[in-house]
């Protein structure tokens, strides 16, 4: 089986812990503390105290949760933890677990808040308030109340309907807020977080994209040793990234392997080749293996059985190639024994990978491997967002055509045909595919938007009119994103004369296609690609 290599030694000196209740924003939470430049890990509630404390974390998190403190089954946590020295940061079910642990009230009390709510900050000079308006927005999401501060805290915000909106204690560095303070709707709370972090705990904001950068290496060149590894290189920034770091560990220990399955947008291999290449001077493998593909894609109309037979084929054509470069190396025998994957963190979580996460759907990095995998796995990315990605693309010195690329699903066009895959319907969203993009590069858009799947309802017709003739085509879907991490999205507005170019193109230039209809879901409920 495989094994991962995390981002991140498991006993980073500054870490910080996010204890995960259940909560949607969990990984948000996470994703706010690596802003402030302190390295986060998230971990389930269900872990016992001393393991946490065993991670040596500079501070640690109570993430908010679904449940009432008082419901039957409800995620508990030992008392141990506000004893132990480490400061603590309870956000809404986490503030409302630490009141009743320490002796606090929190009640049914029908003081309901959901959305913006006005917070009144009654000790401006406190350590979480210091330098906030004493008016203030904040995103509240509860039923129960907490009416009385445990004994020692002082309570430093309240609301119109909730007497103890926020807790502090100096003394023993524990502080609360009933509200989360890691969604952009709350004003001053990327502010009130870092107040936690650097004044609360006292943690130097030191955490780097250099600081991943060099402990990968070093992590990298310790678990390869003299073997060799091969990455499947797609050209999208977290394969190239995840490539660039393992080179810069490894060298020429590296080969790339580019499988040119045929289900690439237009113009994708040429830019491997030219630009990631030409960038690195990394060894690269082409194997051409569409017919491959499309052969084991024939007639498969289900999305998660598209996706796990494209992540078979490429271990597959991974193996086919690890024997090709041992056979090259001759009576040398050096030993491939390593693959290279750009996997992020929300892949892992919607593969059912996250703490308490249902499986959504399968990754073909995560969920897609097949059981008896004959390559030792290397992730450097594994616990990163996207963002995070390409900073640290940046900062290896890759180009910006590659590092501010739009995110493209590993299965590739494979998951964007809502229907069987055949050559013919790849080669007519190829083309509608690159003029929604050539519209939008040239709108200035490119960097307005996370991403813009553009799908293929294979499987529907509809009646249209062109050149004076009836005609029977294809819809096409545009599915224009806006994201920070690709965990919640929500539909770009993108300008109706840029919609109407992209559309009027589409059925102008591309046959078989009688309709463009525009995507307005956002995430949730719908994911970001159609499959």
């Amino acid at each position: 089986m495989a094994s991962a290599t995390p981002a991140a030694p498991d006993h980073t000196p500054d870490v910080v812990l996010v204890v995960d209740f259940g909560a949607q924003y969990a990984q948000l939470i996470a994703r706010r503390v690596r802003e402030a430049r302190v390295y986060s890990e998230i971990v389930p509630s269900t872990m016992p105290v001393a393991e946490m404390l065993a991670k040596n974390p500079k501070a640690i998190i109570l993430s908010g949760g679904p449940s009432s403190v008082y419901a039957e089954g409800a995620p508990s946590l030992d008392t141990a933890i506000f004893e132990a020295g480490v400061p603590v940061f309870g956000m809404c079910y986490g503030f409302q677990l630490m009141a009743v642990a320490l002796g606090g009230t929190v009640d049914d009390n029908g003081a309901r808040e959901y959305g913006r709510t006005a917070l009144t900050v009654s000790k401006p000079g406190s350590t979480l308030f210091e330098g906030t308006p004493t008016e203030q927005s904040v995103w509240m999401s509860h039923g129960d109340a907490c009416s009385a501060a445990p004994a020692g805290f002082a309570v430093t915000a309240s609301t119109d309907v909730v007497p103890v909106a926020a807790f502090e204690d100096d003394a023993r560095k524990l502080y609360g807020v009933q509200y989360h303070p890691e969604v952009l709707h709350s004003t001053h709370g990327q502010q009130i977080l870092e107040h936690f972090l650097y004044r609360g705990a006292g943690i130097a904001p030191d955490w780097t994209t250099t600081n991943v950068v060099e402990e990968q290496v070093a992590a990298i060149r310790a678990q390869v040793g003299t073997k060799r590894a091969i990455c499947g290189l797609s050209g999208g920034v977290d394969s190239s990234v995840a490539a660039a770091i393992v080179q810069k560990a490894i060298g020429s220990q590296l080969t790339c392997v580019y499988v040119d399955h045929g289900l690439q947008r237009k113009g994708e291999s040429e830019q491997v080749e030219k630009d990631f290449v030409a960038a690195t001077g990394v060894q690269l493998k082409v194997v051409d293996a569409e017919e491959r593909f499309l052969t084991a894609l024939a007639g498969v109309t289900d999305p998660e059985t598209k996706r796990k037979i494209i992540g078979r084929e490429f271990i597959r054509v991974f193996e086919q190639a690890q024997a090709e470069l041992v056979a090259e190396a001759g009576a040398a025998g050096e030993d491939v024994a390593f693959l290279v994957q750009g996997t992020l963190y929300p892949d892992v979580v919607e593969s059912g990978g996250g703490t308490g996460t249902a499986n959504i759907k399968s990754h073909h990095n995560v969920g897609g491997l097949p059981d008896d995998i004959e390559f030792e796995l290397i992730e450097p990315l594994r616990k990163l967002f996207k963002d995070e990605v390409r900073m640290v693309g940046q900062e290896l010195g890759l180009p910006e055509e590659i590092v501010q690329r739009q995110p493209f699903p590993g299965p590739g066009l494979g998951i964007r045909i809502v229907g069987e895959v055949t050559k013919e319907r790849l080669d007519l969203l190829r083309e509608a595919d690159f003029i929604a993009r050539e519209e939008l590069t040239a709108a200035g858009l490119d960097r307005e938007i996370w991403q813009c799947p553009v799908v293929l309802l294979a499987d529907v017709r509809s009646v249209g009119v062109q050149g004076d003739g009836r005609t029977y085509g294809h819809p096409i879907v545009l599915r224009p994103v806006s994201s920070e991490d690709a965990m919640t999205a929500d539909w770009s507005r993108l300008p109706y004369d840029v919609l109407a170019k992209i559309s009027t193109r589409i059925t102008n230039e591309v046959a078989d296609v009688n309709r463009v209809v525009l995507d307005v879901t956002s995430k949730p409920p719908g994911t970001i690609e159609w499959e």
